[in-house]
């Protein structure tokens, strides 16, 4: 399509003379430069005055650390290029080098560079946000300001498990970001970002909101956009056209260890969340109630009556947790927590871990076909335990009716063992598993506690839940695979 070369024309005075009239302000406005709202931008925007107004509270972030650490030939020679393949654990090309083979010297006392971030400044008397990545393991934190002062900078806190850490400098008058709000934050919106990637400080990059709510870690919804961000940049504000900075470039995905067009932030209401904690306390508590879940599929709720596939199933449940004092059973479907509707499995674990220590939750779950509302005291979350492992079954005689052959299953009645240790009532071993029910996913091993929103004590109540459905309906069943709950869904072959 053929353009008129006199619209174009006026396309581009009219761009010019927008951008003309924010570079003449008043003499009083030119101290302060004002930013047009979001909406207002049209075209390519022009980020002049972004960079002079959040620009003086964007800082550089040196590590050193103690040489002696590494023994023999002191700190890794290229850290601002290496810093994301140690991140993510990406193999280092041979030869990645640049300053030269390491040269054997004895252990030093002194310290050595060992890496390079980027952060911004939350208040005028020093405090500063980063990435926890960035700070960890250092001995010493050097924070350099746009203006070229330097400063040792202590660190306040870090929370690894949202990458969130606050630094603070002695000094005061300092110009702080503004904080915008992530929930007008949207996607196709222009913003930008400004850091230290490879150690180049003062960079400025911008491109647009990719997607939000994007599920990459239990705690955290990250923004992705197409902000050309490199390892330097991290710790960085991502900054919308308003001038707020809407969150803490954190992540980039890459095969190659540059920036490939995908990179992810931190949304700012929650590293402020986390902020907050750390500067009352030095660390972070969350909440946590006992459970393993998963994702709910669109065959396993049309089959027990969910409708939708929404809330996160519960696939296990760990003893004398708040979850089971709660009465909460494998195989439940939470659907709220505390009012608040659980959309996506991930979803729970963020309200369940920004919930205080202590605090009397709500919690509605689906169940066999009904909801049920519990009662539920929130703990404070532990580190990480091994994950146990199940007790091989002790065989019994398998029985296979005509139904349960029409399934392709086998069954076998518990042992008093294997109730124990799996913690139920009763239930159904599976002895073998072919066509329909392998298709469906179950295997030797299995445990069925529930069929057809049925609970199911012993061989012969399944054949009887079998009996009252139609042969040609699919058929949910609930099971265990060791400490673990799941739905299955199998076909009867035709």
């Amino acid at each position: 399509m053929r353009i008129p070369l006199l619209s174009m024309l006026t396309t581009a005075a009219l761009v010019v003379g927008g951008a003309a009239g924010l570079a003449a302000p008043s003499t009083a406005a030119a101290q302060v430069p004002t930013v047009p709202p979001a909406a207002s931008v049209r075209g390519l925007p022009d980020f002049t005055d972004l960079v002079d107004l959040v620009g003086p509270s964007v800082v550089n972030i040196r590590t050193l650390e103690r040489a002696s650490k590494e023994g023999p030939g002191g700190s890794a020679p290229d850290e601002q290029m290496l810093e994301f393949f140690r991140r993510f654990g990406i193999p280092i090309p041979p030869g990645m080098t640049p300053r030269g083979p390491r040269q054997e010297r004895p252990p030093s006392e002194e310290a050595q560079p060992r890496g390079v971030g980027s952060g911004f400044i939350l208040s005028a008397d020093g405090l500063i946000m980063t990435n926890a990545h960035v700070v960890d393991g250092a001995d010493e934190l050097i924070v350099t300001l746009p203006d070229k002062r330097e400063f040792k900078a202590k660190l306040v806190g870090a929370d690894k498990r949202t990458d969130v850490a606050v630094v603070k400098i002695e000094a005061s008058g300092l110009t702080a970001v503004k904080i915008g709000d992530i929930n007008r934050l949207r996607v196709g919106e222009w913003v930008m970002a400004i850091g230290s990637p490879f150690g180049l400080e003062n960079t400025v990059t911008a491109g647009i909101v990719s997607a939000k709510q994007r599920d990459t870690g239990d705690f955290l919804p990250f923004i992705q956009t197409d902000v050309a961000i490199n390892p330097g940049n991290s710790g960085g504000p991502l900054i919308n056209m308003r001038g707020e900075v809407v969150g803490i470039n954190s992540q980039i995905y890459s095969r190659s260890g540059g920036f490939q067009g995908i990179s992810f932030a931190i949304p700012i209401d929650e590293a402020v969340r986390v902020s907050d904690q750390l500067r009352a306390t030095g660390r972070v508590t969350r909440g946590r109630i006992g459970v393993q879940i998963d994702q709910v599929s669109k065959d396993v709720a049309e089959s027990i009556g969910l409708g939708q596939p929404k809330g996160a199933l519960v696939r296990g449940v760990e003893p004398n947790s708040p979850a089971a004092k709660a009465g909460v059973e494998p195989g439940d479907i939470i659907v709220k927590f505390d009012g608040k509707e659980i959309d996506k499995s991930v979803d729970l674990p963020r309200l369940v871990g920004n919930t205080k220590p202590g605090n009397k939750s709500s919690m509605t779950v689906f169940r066999r076909g009904s909801q049920r509302e519990l009662s539920i005291i929130v703990a404070e979350l532990e580190p990480e335990r091994p994950e146990a492992k199940a007790a091989a079954p002790e065989p019994t005689k398998p029985q296979s009716s005509n139904a349960l052959q029409a399934l392709g299953l086998s069954l076998a009645e518990l042992t008093a063992a294997e109730k124990k240790e799996l913690n139920v009532k009763g239930g159904v071993r599976v002895a073998s598993a072919e066509g329909p029910a392998a298709r469906a996913g179950l295997r030797e091993g299995d445990v069925i506690v529930a069929i057809a929103n049925t609970e199911t004590a012993n061989v012969k109540e399944v054949e009887a839940a079998l009996g009252k459905i139609e042969k040609s309906k699919p058929v949910n069943v609930l099971f265990r695979r060791g400490e673990w709950a799941q739905y299955a869904v199998i076909r009867a072959a035709r």
